[in-house]
């Protein structure tokens, strides 16, 4: 099934436009260029209807009067170290569940994974953890954190001299090239295709749960 990604920072293809040190800026200076802010710091986010999870007393029955627990993972937010040749990045957030019956104290252990992809569908690595939840007796609610991390390799996610040049490369207004954008040349786009990785973290649904969730 292929998944849409809600990331926390859109890299789109991998580039930012910038001046200046300022994103979003078209650097214009005795002929037109692109300085590509990039970094090597994979983008987080989370997969489609990956974010949350609903449990159900029956195995067979989704009715609001079998319901169970409710789960979704929130406040997801990102650290990198990219200053080696390994590239470290690591994902934390908080898991904000909601339980039906609140009669007696419960632990619950929520499976999530946390994977590295690279060029938007090439799996790099999948690792699968755990979040515990503890609900008081009484209490409604409850509140957990987890965090994952990965490794890229810092020349994986590196852009060839050759294509930086080609995008970042002064164009004069009589160029016949300069009212063409770089970024749409297909070899250059494949190049930042290759070079642009992702972490990404989502509970760890059974096919049940994650037809509920694309279908509700």
């Amino acid at each position: 099934m292929t998944m849409r990604f809600r990331l926390l920072t859109t890299l789109g293809i991998g580039l930012a436009l910038a001046g200046c040190s300022r994103e979003g800026e078209l650097v214009v200076n005795q002929g037109v260029g692109i300085t590509a802010v990039r970094t090597a710091c994979p983008a987080v986010g989370i997969p489609d209807y990956t974010g949350d999870i609903t449990l159900f007393t029956s195995p067979t029955s989704k009715t609001l009067a079998d319901f169970d627990m409710t789960a979704a993972i929130t406040n997801l937010r990102s650290t990198c170290n990219e200053s080696g040749e390994r590239v470290y990045s690591e994902a934390t957030f908080d898991v904000l569940a909601r339980r039906a019956n609140t009669s007696g104290a419960r632990t619950v252990e929520l499976p999530f994974f946390s994977t590295v992809l690279r060029g938007g569908g090439s799996v790099v690595t999948k690792r699968v953890g755990t979040v515990t939840v503890n609900f008081a007796d009484g209490q409604e609610r409850a509140q957990a954190s987890g965090k994952a991390g990965a490794f890229v390799n810092r020349a994986d996610a590196t852009l060839p001299q050759e294509i930086r040049q080609q995008i970042t490369r002064k164009r004069d207004p009589g160029d016949p090239d300069a009212a063409l954008d770089p970024l749409a040349d297909p070899e250059v786009r494949a190049a930042i295709n290759r070079a642009t990785f992702e972490l990404l973290v989502g509970f760890q649904l059974t096919e049940d749960q994650l037809r509920y969730n694309a279908t509700r």
